[in-house]
C-alpha cells in the first residue's frame, strides 16, 4: 500500500472563463497533518473543492487510495472516504444535533474503531447535551462542533477543515485545536485551512501556501519558522 492517501497534481480549473488554479498540486500521506495556507482568494477552498469534485478540473490528476478521483463526483468521493468541515459550517439548520450527526453517518468495514454517536459524544460533550436542539439553535462554536462531529461520522480517511476556527471565540478556538490534536494522535490524515498559524506550526507536519491559483512554498513547520520572507510575502495581512 502506498504511503500517500492524496496525490494531487497540476491541477487546472476555472470559474466560468476565469482561471483560479494553475497547476497547483499537494500531496498528504497516511495519518500527516497538512495545511493549505494562503491569504483570501488565493485558491485555498477551490484547490478543496476540486480534490472533493464539488468542481471540475479543465486537466490534472487526483489519486486518491490508489484510485483517481478526478472527475468523480463529490458524493461518490464523500463514500470513497473524504470528510469535508466546509467553511460557514454547513449543518442542517431544521434537523436536531443528533439527526444531523445521523444523516451522513458512513460505515466502514475496514475501521477498527469506527465513529459513532458515543466516540462523538466523547470529543464533544455539548453535542449530548444539545442532542435535542435543532442546529439553528447552536451557538457558532456548537455549530462547528457538529460540523465536525457529522464529517467524523463518515468515518472518513482524509478529513479537510476549511476555516477551522473561523469567528470563533478563543476558548472555542482552543477546544477546536485540542480536538484535532487528539485526532491526529489517533492517525486521522487531515487536511486543514486557517489564518491562525501558531497553533498550526505546532500541530502540522507539513505546510503549502498557494498564491494566486499556484503552489509558491511547502516544507515543514520548522522550515517555515525559519523562512519569515515566506510568511512576510504571502500570509501576513
Amino acid at each position: 500500500m502506498s504511503a500517500a492517501l492524496v496525490e494531487a497534481r497540476d491541477l487546472v480549473a476555472h470559474y466560468g472563463t476565469s482561471q483560479v488554479l494553475f497547476g497547483a498540486g499537494l500531496d498528504l500521506r497516511r495519518g500527516e497533518f497538512v495545511t493549505l495556507l494562503g491569504r483570501n482568494g488565493m485558491g485555498k477552498s477551490t484547490l478543496v473543492k476540486v480534490l472533493l469534485g464539488m468542481l471540475p478540473a479543465r486537466c490534472g490528476s487526483v489519486r486518491f487510495d490508489g484510485t483517481e478521483i478526478s472527475g468523480r463526483p463529490d458524493h461518490e468521493n464523500a463514500r470513497r472516504g473524504i470528510g469535508l468541515v466546509p467553511e460557514g459550517r454547513g449543518i442542517f439548520p431544521n434537523l436536531s444535533v443528533r439527526e444531523n450527526l445521523l444523516a451522513t453517518a458512513i460505515e466502514r468495514k475496514e475501521s477498527t474503531t469506527p465513529w459513532s454517536l458515543t466516540r462523538v459524544h466523547e470529543l464533544f460533550p455539548r453535542l449530548q447535551e444539545r442532542e435535542k436542539n435543532l442546529g439553528s439553535d447552536l451557538s457558532g462554536g456548537e455549530q462547528q462542533m457538529l460540523a465536525i462531529g457529522r464529517a467524523l461520522m463518515t468515518n472518513p480517511k482524509l478529513l479537510i477543515l476549511d476555516e477551522a476556527t473561523e469567528g470563533l471565540a478563543p476558548l472555542v478556538r482552543r477546544e477546536i485545536w485540542l480536538c484535532l490534536q487528539r485526532l491526529k494522535a489517533e492517525g486521522l490524515t487531515m487536511l486543514v485551512i486557517d489564518k491562525n498559524l501558531k497553533p498550526l506550526l505546532h500541530l502540522a507536519d507539513r505546510h503549502y501556501v498557494i498564491e494566486k491559483g499556484r503552489m509558491a512554498w511547502s516544507g515543514t513547520s520548522s522550515q517555515l519558522q525559519a523562512s519569515p520572507d515566506v510568511m512576510s510575502r504571502y500570509l501576513s495581512l
